[in-house]
């Protein structure tokens, strides 16, 4: 009872106690020497059929009244009230019994489903520390501004995205990547709301409000995610909108048409035989087990993802992804790091201190990742004053008086443009050619680093059903080629601008087969447009990023391309099971309903043609939670 006691709520544990309390008075009443017909049997049975059953009994009642009546509640009052007028005492008890059993076993499949996507709801923090003319007190989230100061203390969860201003800290990720490896950060990183503090004490100042910030967004698309069916869910809700109904005439039907046929053509009607019949084919109709298991199946499917750092935004998606099978995919940040660094150098006529010096001075103003990258390999702070007559040349590089000296550093067509004739580099990346007062200096290699799980991932995605994989970039052809090569990708096009890329995309789903899905994965900051054409966008490494959360389908909280294919693992392996349930449930049932309406089957066969396959369909849902080792 321990066990029962941490696992169930307050209402579960008064179904269960209800259960043992009528199962063991019809055990009782069962064992007892009472007379069959009697009044005093008929009274005392009734004990344990309200004791388990009113709750059903009042629910039909309502349903008549609002006229809603064919629900699984008016299929078991009417059968069980019934089965206890024709005398059958123990089978109605026992029908309404393993009914609420199946309710049971289903509130807490569902339950354990909401539990194991705690963790990402314990995101949403209770309070911010605010910290106002050196005073700290503690406020709503929403109540703090942009540009406030917070301070968030070892343990605490950071309520709002910022800026750390002081202090350093080592942050609990987990519950937005799946990852337990903490990230670090001091003064001037930016850090998103739902990490935790897990050691030194932060400063942070605040750059959006609370309804904006990652924990909110991300909060919301897991709410929302259910408000999206998928074709199975939206079938078998209006499946069961015509079946229950058709069951209900049917049962009719049965205990009334076929005796007064009986009847005019002289045969004994056997009403008592009909109507029971009838009544145990109420029984086996009930839905329960397609109406409970399929969205089950899917909430699931959504939430054991979502533990994962896979956050689907409904059901449909998940369907959609389980029949992916051409993989699109952004070069920059998808399948490489994204961080630009100085792999080599190669002077000419001067050393390599000298070279580096004089084209990180020339692009000193500059923004761009390649600029960056330049700076930040010189190391030095630079003198402003040294660098004059900038000039930016779009498509070539830069030109710029660097200390009394002319530096044009740039790409082959600014070296023939200034009337320099260069071999061209062999090595994979971007090549910074440089010129110094019209004369060859040398040349910077700049390269993106692949990412170490890339070419797995390319393999795991094959393994997993996707036909096609093809890259796109906007990099020079053969640093494309090396980089499609060396992860074994079957196409890559190059030298893309971005609406290139969609243009490209469109091209490849105007090609592709009707059943097959097309998947676009980019890093969801300047892939939006590409997202949102693609039969699903996924957006990688998007922790933080507010338009992967907005364009993208499915959102991938960190930086593994591994888990492209973990979520097509978890599409399909949810798909495999919704079907197997729609199956299994429907082939027994008409089965079942065929040997009732023929006499074959009776109440306690009927009770596991509704309970037992209920179990039997909710337990294989739960399953679409266990997506750790997929």
């Amino acid at each position: 009872m321990v066990r029962i006691g941490v696992d169930m709520n307050k209402k579960q544990k008064n179904v269960l106690y209800r259960i043992i309390i009528a199962a063991v008075l019809m055990i009782a009443l069962v064992l007892l020497p009472l007379q069959e017909g009697s009044i005093i049997r008929f009274v005392l049975f009734l004990v344990p059929y309200f004791v388990i059953g009113y709750d059903i009994l009042k629910k039909a009642f309502k349903g008549i009244k609002n006229k809603q009546v064919f629900d699984e509640n008016f299929l078991m009052a009417v059968a069980t009230i019934g089965a206890m007028a024709l005398g059958e005492y123990t089978e109605g008890v026992a029908v309404m019994l393993f009914y609420q059993i199946g309710e049971l076993f289903q509130s807490y499949a569902v339950g354990k489903s909401r539990r194991n996507i705690s963790a990402l709801m314990d995101i949403r923090p209770d309070y911010a520390n605010l910290i106002v003319n050196g005073e700290v007190s503690q406020v709503d989230p929403d109540e703090v501004e942009i540009g406030s100061e917070i301070l968030v203390q070892p343990g605490e969860k950071i309520p709002i995205d910022g800026i750390v201003i002081d202090g350093s800290a080592n942050l609990d990720t987990a519950a937005l990547t799946g990852e337990s490896v903490p990230r670090s950060v001091s003064v001037g990183d930016e850090v998103i709301s739902g990490c935790i503090n897990m050691s030194g004490v932060l400063t942070v100042r605040t750059t959006k409000e609370f309804g904006e910030s990652t924990a909110s967004k991300i909060l919301d698309l897991v709410e929302n995610a259910s408000s999206k069916k998928s074709k199975p869910e939206n079938f078998i809700s209006k499946f069961a909108m015509v079946y229950t109904p058709v069951v209900c005439y049917s049962a009719l039907a049965l205990a009334v048409l076929l005796p007064i046929v009986r009847l005019i053509i002289g045969i004994d009607p056997q009403w008592t035989q009909w109507i029971y019949r009838a009544l145990t084919f109420l029984v086996i109709s009930c839905p329960c087990a397609l109406v409970i298991s399929i969205p089950l199946t899917f909430f699931a499917g959504i939430g054991g993802a979502s533990k994962e750092g896979v956050l689907v935004k409904g059901s449909n998606y998940l369907e959609a992804l389980s029949r992916a099978s051409i993989a699109v995919m952004d070069k920059t940040g998808t399948l490489t790091v994204g961080v630009f660094k100085v792999t080599k150098i190669c002077p000419k006529g001067i050393s390599e201190a000298e070279l580096l010096e004089k084209t990180a001075m020339a692009e000193v103003y500059s923004n761009h990742p390649i600029s960056k990258s330049l700076k930040e390999a010189y190391g030095k702070p630079i003198d402003t004053n040294k660098v004059s007559d900038v000039e930016e040349i779009s498509g070539q590089g830069i030109k710029a008086n660097v200390n009394g000296f002319l530096v044009n550093a740039g790409n082959e067509k600014l070296m023939t443009a200034i009337g320099l004739n260069i071999d061209s580099a062999s090595e994979p990346g971007t090549v910074i050619h440089v010129a110094i007062d019209g004369v060859y200096a040398g040349y910077i290699l700049i390269s993106d680093q692949i990412k170490p799980t890339s070419k797995n991932a390319i393999s795991s995605m094959k393994k997993a059903g996707i036909s096609n994989t093809v890259m796109l970039t906007g990099d020079s052809k053969k640093v494309a080629d090396i980089v499609a090569s060396d992860l074994g990708l079957d196409s890559v096009y190059s030298e893309l601008l971005p609406a290139d890329k969609v243009t490209k995309v469109e091209e490849l789903l105007s090609t592709k087969k009707e059943k097959e899905q097309l998947i676009f994965v980019g890093d969801g900051i300047n892939d939006a447009p590409v997202l949102s054409i693609a039969d699903i966008g996924i957006a990688m490494g998007a922790l933080g990023s507010d338009a992967a959360i907005e364009a993208a389908d499915v959102v991938l909280m960190d930086d593994d391309p591994m888990k492209i294919s973990k979520a097509i693992k978890i599409a399909k392996k949810c798909m495999r099971i919704v079907y197997e349930n729609i199956y299994f449930a429907i082939g027994i049932k008409v089965a079942c309903l065929l040997l009732g309406a023929v006499g074959i089957a009776n109440m306690w066969f009927a009770i596991f043609a509704d309970v037992g396959v209920m179990v039997i369909a909710v337990i294989n849902a739960i399953r679409a939670l266990r997506v750790k080792n997929l």
